[in-house]
């Protein structure tokens, strides 16, 4: 049989996360490579699967290519875990899974979740443009200049950030873009699961009146309306979409309105998009 490295996406926190098929190829793969092996350990034995471990992380992950190649010539049946959520995503495995393809390996992903996914899907803010930046750069001067370099850029984007950063982070969002809408994503499907909403300067209020709120993992998403597009809408186009978005869904709303104006539908849509989001 040929070697096959699956990807497999693993709980962010509550362990009930997991799926049908993630357990069923845990349960079948000869080896499981693991971010941290202790911690996917705990997961294995939840699930009550015991397996032969390796460790993968950003410190090995180069030196161990050749030995997980080596065993998908013998026909192997690998599986690729990360600590928590898909594998790849601002988690350790791309220059393995690129070495796997280029060796003409089968590559199958075991889907599942994703913190960005996750965050995304409860924020309330606009999903149909998005892009992911995971953890900022350290620097001060880095930082900022990657937030001022998002501020023309459409849609919502989606930070990670640390317990040890996040105040930093929410002042540098203040410093560059005042006007933004955040949400905060805070120690998704555990226990202590919270959602944070607001401007930089509201999500550092709610912070400082409860410093506890600080200690965990966040998702953050940033969105900023597009100030030119709301200054160049037609008046009377502003007001048809706002009577219709009272009434319907935005969807339903932009169809109508490109039925009573004529104007293009996805004109229509970002408009509507960017009241709504006001």
């Amino acid at each position: 049989m040929s070697g096959v490295l699956y990807i497999v996406a693993t709980p962010i926190g509550n362990l009930d996360d997991i799926t049908l098929r993630a357990i069923e190829v845990l349960r079948s793969v000869d080896l499981v490579a693991a971010e941290d092996t202790r911690h996917s350990q705990h997961l294995l034995a939840h699930l009550g699967i015991s397996k032969k471990m390796l460790s993968l992380h950003e410190h090995n992950e180069r030196e161990r290519i050749q030995q997980i190649l080596h065993d998908l010539e013998k026909g192997l049946q690998i599986a690729l875990v990360s600590d928590a959520g898909t594998p790849l995503i601002s988690d350790p495995g791309f220059p393995l899974v690129r070495a796997v393809v280029e060796a003409g390996y089968r590559v199958m992903p075991v889907p599942g979740v994703s913190s960005v996914i996750t965050a995304l899907s409860a924020a309330g803010l606009p999903t149909d443009k998005f892009s992911f930046h995971g953890f900022l750069p350290h620097k001060n001067s880095e930082r900022i200049s990657r937030l001022e370099s998002l501020k023309n850029v459409d849609g919502t984007h989606v930070l990670l950030e640390s317990t040890h950063r996040i105040e930093r982070l929410l002042q540098q969002v203040n410093q560059t873009m005042p006007e933004s809408q955040l949400v905060i994503a805070k120690e998704l499907t555990k226990r202590h699961e919270n959602f944070i909403r607001g401007s930089a300067e509201q999500c550092l209020q709610v912070f400082d009146q409860d410093p506890l709120l600080k200690k965990g993992e966040f998702v953050v998403l940033l969105y900023q309306s597009k100030a030119d597009e709301m200054d160049s809408m037609n008046p009377e186009i502003r007001r048809i979409l706002e009577l219709l978005l009272a009434e319907m869904p935005l969807k339903k709303a932009v169809k109508l309105a490109v039925n009573i104006t004529g104007l293009k539908k996805n004109d229509l849509y970002k408009m509507a998009l960017a009241l709504s989001s006001e």
